[in-house]
């Protein structure tokens, strides 16, 4: 631990921020590598404590952010961490840093699934850090939860992150593409979530930096038009769900109609398009026959 007086440490922050980046930024870099959360720093501005605690040095902490300005490499990736819900999770340039976005998903099960008193067995495909799997294996104790990825790296960094989140046993990994490992599962999923790469072609040749230089482009690229993936899951998914068992999809902010199309051509019912954060028909749900 290194201790160093309030005063001084507010200083070196205000001098980061003059060098460009965002305040949003730097207290993650401070969290996540320094070990002071943001309720810390804000209770600072209030407090008369004249020294504070940090895991690194000034230096030391400098010295990632300033790769962050140079670079555009993001935070979680500088820190190896990512906050997701209430979850600290191991994320790496295997996985996709988890979208505050999606969080809804979890907000939209739990308006599907009243109690999770339910026996109720889901599967989270293509789940890269576990973020969806195990907040739904957290909130649901009483659930038996899948989590599949084609990329065994982040199967691997999933795996971690349940075990340091929980000493739950009830969510299972599984190494490959969307519903390959699953064929033990078939007619038994009740509930499925994807949040596939649905990014099309010309859009993806656009992204920033941070995003198209680091985070994994198999993550993010949909094919042409960004439907490659999502036709695979939702096409797939009436030979593994139950009768009336849902499937929840991710997709791209213009996609929705055309999701909404796909998931009736396949015999879902009750199909809706919800919107996101910013009002936009992120995700596209429906229940099978």
């Amino acid at each position: 631990m290194f201790v160093i007086s309030t005063e001084k440490f507010s200083l070196w922050k205000q001098k980061q921020i003059l060098k460009g980046g965002d305040n949003a930024s730097l207290n993650l870099l401070i969290d996540s590598l320094g070990g002071v959360s943001n309720k810390e720093l804000n209770l600072l501005k209030i407090k008369s404590e004249k020294t504070i605690k940090l895991k690194f040095n000034l230096d030391q902490l400098e010295f990632f952010w300033d790769k962050h300005l140079t670079t555009s490499i993001p935070i979680q990736y500088l820190s190896g961490t990512s906050y997701w819900r209430d979850l600290k999770l191991e994320v790496s340039n295997k996985v996709l840093i988890p979208r505050p976005e999606t969080e809804l998903i979890i907000e939209i099960i739990s308006g599907i699934f009243k109690t999770n008193e339910e026996n109720i067995t889901y599967v989270d495909l293509g789940t890269g850090s576990g973020a969806i799997s195990i907040a739904l294996a957290l909130a649901n104790p009483n659930w038996n939860g899948i989590a599949t990825d084609i990329d065994k790296n982040a199967i691997e960094i999933a795996t971690r992150n349940f075990a340091k989140n929980t000493n739950q046993s009830n969510l299972k990994f599984y190494n490959g593409n969307w519903w390959e490992p699953l064929e033990i599962y078939k007619g038994e999923i009740d509930l499925a979530v994807a949040n596939p790469p649905y990014i099309p072609q010309e859009i993806y040749k656009g992204l920033p930096k941070r995003v198209k230089n680091f985070e994994p482009k198999n993550a993010l690229l949909g094919g042409e038009d960004g439907m490659e993936h999502i036709n695979a899951i939702v096409q797939n998914a009436p030979s593994y769900l139950k009768e009336k068992g849902w499937l929840l999809v991710e997709n791209h902010f213009d996609q929705g109609n055309v999701v909404k199309q796909l998931f009736l051509e396949n015999r879902f019912t009750s199909v809706k398009t919800l919107k996101d954060f910013s009002g936009i028909g992120r995700f596209t749900m429906g229940r099978y026959k």
